[in-house]
Order: C-alpha cells, then sequence, then structure tokens
C-alpha cells in the first residue's frame, strides 16, 4: 500500500483515542510514518510529568507544582529508523523508562488534575503542524483536536489487552502476574473513564475500531481505509 496523503492550507489531524493495551502507540507511529505526518503520542506526556515530577521530588498532592513542570517539561520525540519514537527527557533518553505499569498508573494519577490537563493543552497543540498531525491519547478527539477531520477510537478486551502487555513486558525481561495486570488495566479504565475532566470515551463522530481480533497490519490497513474514506489520502 503506497499512502500519498493529501495535503491543504491548513494542516490535518487524525485522532487515534482509545484505552490503554489498544495498540494506539503502534499504530500512531507506523501510520504517522507512511504519511510523514508529525506525531503527537499524548500519553507519554504525562508519563512524562509525573516521571520529571518524581526526579524533583515533587509530591503528587502538590497540583500547582505539578502542573508547573508540565508546563516547562523539556522533552523531545525523536524517531527512529523503525517506525518508533525515542522520548528524551531533560537530555536523557527515557523511552522504556515511562512504559512501565507504574509509570502508566502515575500518568493515571496526575492526567485528573485539571490543572496538570490544563498546562498540557497548549503543548499539544504546538504539535500541529504542516504537513500534519496522527495524535494518540485519550482525549484527542473529544478535547484536544474536536474539529479534526477523522477521530478513532480503538477498542479490545481486557483479556486481550492485559495479554499483549504480559508479552511486551516479558519481551523486555519484566516478571508480571497476569491477573494483577489485567485488575491493573481494569483499575485504570474506571479511573480514565469515570474522571470529571475529559473522560476516557469515544467522540461521537469517532470511527470506533474493534482491534481484539485484529493484527497490527490489519488495523494500520483498516485505518487507511477511513484516511481516504475521509478524503486524507490518495492510494497510488
Amino acid at each position: 500500500m503506497q499512502a500519498d496523503a493529501k495535503h491543504s492550507a491548513e494542516p490535518s489531524v487524525v485522532t487515534i483515542d482509545g484505552p490503554s493495551g489498544t495498540g494506539k502507540g503502534t499504530i500512531s507511529a507506523i501510520v504517522a510514518g507512511k504519511l510523514g505526518w508529525n506525531m503527537l503520542d499524548s500519553g507519554a506526556l504525562y508519563r512524562l510529568t509525573a516521571l520529571a515530577a518524581i526526579n524533583h521530588a515533587i509530591d503528587f498532592n502538590d497540583k500547582n507544582k505539578i502542573a508547573g513542570i508540565a508546563e516547562t517539561l523539556d522533552v523531545a520525540f525523536v524517531p527512529d529508523t523503525n517506525n518508533q519514537i525515542r522520548i528524551v527527557l531533560e537530555g536523557q533518553d527515557v523511552t522504556n523508562d515511562i512504559r512501565t505499569e507504574t509509570a502508566g498508573n502515575n500518568a493515571s494519577i496526575i492526567a485528573a488534575i485539571p490543572e496538570v490537563r490544563q498546562a498540557l493543552v497548549n503543548r499539544q497543540h504546538a504539535f500541529l503542524h504542516s504537513p500534519g498531525l496522527v495524535a494518540d491519547g485519550r482525549d484527542m478527539g473529544t478535547v484536544i483536536f474536536p474539529n479534526a477531520p477523522l477521530k478513532i477510537f480503538l477498542t479490545a478486551s481486557a483479556e486481550e489487552r492485559a495479554s499483549r502487555r504480559l508479552k511486551q513486558l516479558k519481551e523486555k525481561g519484566i516478571n508480571v502476574n497476569i491477573d494483577s495486570l489485567s485488575r491493573e488495566i481494569s483499575e485504570r479504565d474506571e479511573r480514565d473513564s469515570s474522571r470529571t475532566v475529559a473522560p476516557l470515551k469515544p467522540a461521537d463522530d469517532a470511527e470506533i475500531l474493534d482491534t481484539s481480533d485484529l493484527t497490527i497490519d490489519e488495523v494500520v490497513e483498516s485505518v487507511f481505509v477511513l484516511l481516504q474514506k475521509y478524503g486524507l489520502y490518495e492510494e497510488n
């Protein structure tokens, strides 16, 4: 499949939202790479804010200081040759550090703080520039880019997501119990879906893709079908 992204005066944005373990990051990186567009891993910003707060010994209950960290976050997203994004925080590669379950839970905690979310809004908007943006997160289509021409919401069963996460962790040499992993995922879903600020949910006009029984290639193919449907690329 040869993708030819269509360009206009205003750069386009495609949002890819969904809970943890649905493949948002992998799919977004591949799609952005094929289109030649920029990528925003919004979830990483929350993980990075939490990590920076820990590095600077700031208590998670200190909302103003956490928001200050978010506003001045020194971060760079550096693409590599394998459709992957390396993440550099304050000069250090923290790509693996922010992908642990602890980092994810910390991100979920501070993401529920309104002051932190507001501090990161402008930072996220700044990623939208020519030729276009693929924005991966939980509220990209509902809050950050509500006027995006294409909004995608990925889903998958909790069991499948736990299985995927277990495989990823084992590949990194990290041992974890599948039952505790499933419980953590369910608890995070409940916390993210029930928070008062920007809860996890699909936009009213989102295209919903269940990835439970799909391979990565099949999900990418489905995304490009939608891109073509919405006039955002032409297949050569």
